[in-house]
């Protein structure tokens, strides 16, 4: 044995538990994890799936023996998952998912449609102007299928992170070299975003003004472009979202630069100026799991996103 399993086994008997047990978990014991996971408590919980705290706690401490481990830390101010629950109720979450998947894709086949419900997670700007005429296009085929769309700010795991915690089927993403896909997750580039600069219209020298960002604004990649950029100033202001950027700008209070998909709706008072051959670009694109990745909504999705994707493109090439 080795330390590693050693120290597994150890905490494990810690706990109570024994090692290597059969795993038969039922859909109402993951309902109750996802619950307690997502309600930060047992008696929260209790309310929300309307059963008494009792069931809920003996359903927890029933699926800790079936796993072998300790999910919960309970305390006065409620349960509080352990690095194990939080796996567990992600797994959970994306399992239940499949199990509300299975049956519509069943009535699908019977009926020859494609329905149900869709999950998806964006960024505020492809929100806002990608996926519209997208979703419009799905449901105008697939009448069956009901968008559900969530607004994810683009920082840390960001949509990636909705997707992989099973409270997304898709997710739309920055992507690319420097942003792999998560692993366990897989996906594609949709579009490239070139960067321009952005400053009030008719202003002799727009380059000399105090720089406007905010935090989702670019990776790693275009970071590094900036760095080398030697007329690029610290921000002097940083706003919540690229609309306030936008506002902040048309108001004359400083340049900023940022992706195509931002500059939608631009106010009036803006000028955008290219960058050059050399301008840094933001990879968008989608992820989802595997398992999802072969349902007939997901494929339809992706469908309408790579046609928008190419649509993108050629307007591009045109300008």
């Amino acid at each position: 044995m080795t330390a590693a399993s050693a120290a597994t086994t150890a905490g494990a008997a810690t706990a109570g538990f024994t090692t290597a047990v059969p795993t038969d978990l039922a859909p109402h014991e993951l309902r109750i994890l996802v619950a307690v996971d997502s309600e930060r408590g047992f008696s929260a919980a209790a309310k929300v799936l309307g059963l008494t705290q009792s069931a809920v706690s003996h359903s927890i401490r029933g699926t800790e023996r079936k796993i072998g481990a300790v999910l919960f830390e309970r305390g006065r101010k409620g349960a509080t998952p352990t690095a194990a629950g939080a796996t567990a109720a992600a797994h959970a979450r994306r399992v239940l998912r499949l199990l509300d998947t299975l049956a519509a894709e069943a009535r699908g086949a019977e009926r020859g449609t494609v329905g149900g419900v869709l999950r998806i997670a964006a960024f505020r700007s492809v929100a806002l102007y990608l996926l519209p005429p997208v979703l419009e296009r799905l449901t105008a085929r697939h009448p069956g299928i009901e968008p559900e769309v969530r607004v994810v700010r683009e920082l840390g795991a960001g949509t990636a992170g909705e997707v992989a915690e099973g409270r997304a089927d898709i997710g739309i993403a920055t992507i690319g070299a420097t942003s792999p896909v998560p692993a366990g997750l897989i996906g594609d580039v949709l579009i490239e975003e070139p960067y321009s600069l952005v400053h009030p219209a008719g202003h002799p020298d727009p380059r000399s003004l105090p720089l406007v960002d905010w935090h989702e604004n670019c990776g790693s990649y275009t970071r590094t472009w900036w760095a080398g950029q030697e007329w690029i100033p610290k921000a002097t202001v940083l706003t919540e979202d690229d609309g306030a950027v936008l506002s902040m700008v048309s108001r004359g209070l400083g340049m900023a630069i940022m992706p195509e998909l931002s500059l939608n709706g631009a106010p009036d008072g803006i000028e955008i100026t290219d960058l050059g051959p050399e301008r840094p670009s933001r990879s968008v694109g989608y992820v989802t799991t595997p398992e999802l990745a072969s349902t007939l909504a997901v494929r339809a999705l992706i469908r309408e996103l790579r046609a928008a994707g190419k649509g993108a493109a050629s307007e591009a090439r045109l300008r």
